[in-house]
């Protein structure tokens, strides 16, 4: 079935609210950006939802910050689909890195995948929040107590040192008046330039949303067309769905249909495009 979502599929041209709305209201989540899923755990949950009790969610971590962490969860999601026979690649190494477009792309497929399966409809019986508690928990609970009770074993054992620590707070306290002043410059002008950075990203998505649109709506118009019952089976329109309905973006979509065309040419005319396929 995932074999059959090629990139001209329509689930490929689901905006980011469209995917960020489904995942809030399947999982009860408030994700409010794309790369908020990189970690793996939604994918998996997804999974979890469409295909109840396939996935061990005892092994997702929801809380995973690290690319390590990352990865686990997406090593459980390949076992699934593994095991369920899904051929579909999973890019790991660019998803870790939380690249909104790279996310993007696989939320849409999996949003298309599982709707073919489910037909898109909520499965009322799914707990997400209770499925998630069974997932894993903060590996290292203790590890941020092992600094401050270090410290605190150090105060202890050298009690004369208060005299000498409060004077150093003190001359700190002023020192750091002075840092404070200069840091808060800096990072009111960084904020601006990141927030700038921000705006320009958006508008650059924005454009880019508008511009796939457009063209989604060209390649839409023509695929109507060679749907059209008394066009459709024309040897024009079936070589133009061979590569609309192409399941990866490959050269050989292309090659196909001109071999297809070239059935129906006259041999001169056959002869020229093969001539014309060389140079």
């Amino acid at each position: 079935m995932a074999t059959n979502i090629g990139m001209m599929d329509s689930g490929y041209f689901v905006g980011r609210n469209e995917i960020l709305t489904w995942i809030n209201n399947r999982l009860q989540l408030n994700l409010s950006r794309i790369e908020e899923a990189a970690s793996g755990a939604v994918q998996c949950q997804m999974m979890d939802m469409t295909y109840p009790g396939v996935v061990p969610m005892h092994k997702v971590n929801y809380d995973a910050k690290t690319e390590y962490d990352m990865i686990q969860n997406y090593k459980v999601l390949q076992e699934v689909f593994n095991k369920l026979k899904i051929d579909k690649h999973i890019e790991v190494n660019r998803l870790v890195k939380g690249r909104p477009l790279d996310n993007l792309e696989f939320l849409q497929w999996l949003k298309r995948y599982c709707d073919s399966v489910n037909g898109g409809i909520m499965n009322e019986n799914y707990n997400p929040i209770e499925r998630r508690s069974k997932g894993v928990k903060d590996r290292n609970p203790k590890g941020s107590q092992k600094n401050p009770k270090s410290l605190q074993t150090n105060n202890t054992h050298n009690p004369a040192s208060g005299d000498t620590a409060g004077l150093n707070k003190a001359s700190g306290f002023r020192q750091g008046k002075t840092y404070a002043a200069a840091g808060g410059a800096d990072s009111s002008g960084e904020v601006q330039a990141l927030s700038k950075e921000i705006s320009d990203l958006k508008f650059s998505v924005d454009l880019l949303e508008k511009e796939r649109d457009f063209y989604f709506a060209k390649l839409r118009d023509i695929e109507i067309i060679c749907q059209t019952p008394e066009w459709e089976d024309l040897p024009m329109s079936v070589a133009i769905k061979k590569i609309l309905y192409a399941a990866d973006a490959k050269e050989s979509a292309l090659s196909e249909a001109q071999d297809y065309l070239s059935q129906f040419m006259a041999p001169g005319e056959a002869e020229a495009e093969n001539e014309a396929r060389v140079f």
